[in-house]
């Protein structure tokens, strides 16, 4: 018996486009952004101009841990802390462990995070009293969105708590809203609570305090970050912070007062 021909067309068929009977010719595909070579930033946005080439550097060694996420979201800072200083480097992954490329680091090795009630932190200016000035320090960071940089954390601890200590900036209060990646009208990242910075700032601030030339170090950094916000803001809506939503009994309660008044 001869088999039936299929008469069902493809639908992934694309009709060519008919000058008798078509109005429009099809819209041309979009173009690809043009990216800057050194920067690795579209051009429209290149940071070049105000990268320091060479390099700065430092004692301390900067190790940043981002998470995979992080790597393609539009403000992500850690490459532009690669790029600005020559003693920094980026592993990407959700987690520390012993079989992370962390190459023997020293005693005097630190990672940088807000305390929580389970894990204190030094402050940062009540450090670098007890820093000496020729010891060669490590930074851990981790460079993601807060709830997944939490995560990170607690999943590296362990790992953590047997070479290097917890610190964190000076001014963090967790029962207050945090700032903007930059402060001005326009909100582009969120930080959740006061003290809380991006990677960037936040790498900025611990070299203005341990390095002998910081503060110089701290002003070229954050004016990176500066520019980077000023053009990308070019290109981003302006975008306001959403209001804090409180538990249901906290609602509960400012009702009751507000009905007492």
């Amino acid at each position: 018996m001869m088999s039936r021909k299929s008469t069902t067309t493809s639908r992934h068929h694309v009709r060519k486009w008919n000058p008798e009977t078509d109005n429009e010719p099809p819209s041309p595909p979009p173009k690809r952004r043009s990216i800057c070579h050194k920067c690795d930033r579209p051009i429209p946005v290149c940071l070049c101009h105000v990268i320091p080439t060479p390099p700065i550097p430092t004692k301390t060694q900067i190790i940043i841990i981002q998470h995979p996420h992080e790597s393609h979201h539009k403000l992500n800072t850690a490459p532009l802390l690669t790029k600005s200083l020559l003693n920094s480097s980026s592993i990407i992954t959700r987690r520390l462990s012993s079989t992370t490329p962390i190459n023997h680091p020293p005693s005097s090795t630190y990672y940088l995070f807000p305390p929580s009630q389970s894990s204190p932190a030094v402050a940062l200016s009540d450090l670098k009293t007890a820093l000496k000035n020729n010891t060669p320090l490590v930074l851990i960071v981790f460079d993601a969105t807060w709830k997944h940089a939490k995560e990170m954390v607690r999943a590296s601890e362990g790992y953590l708590s047997k070479f290097s200590t917890r610190v964190c900036l000076d001014g963090f209060d967790g029962g207050i809203e945090g700032g903007s990646i930059y402060d001005s009208d326009l909100v582009l990242r969120k930080e959740p609570c006061g003290g809380c910075v991006s990677t960037l700032e936040a790498v900025a601030r611990w070299l203005g305090v341990v390095e002998e030339n910081g503060l110089e170090v701290e002003d070229r950094l954050v004016g990176i970050l500066k520019e980077m916000v000023r053009l990308q803001a070019q290109f981003l809506k302006p975008m306001r912070p959403r209001p804090k939503l409180l538990k249901k009994s906290k609602q509960i309660e400012l009702g009751k007062n507000s009905s007492d008044e």
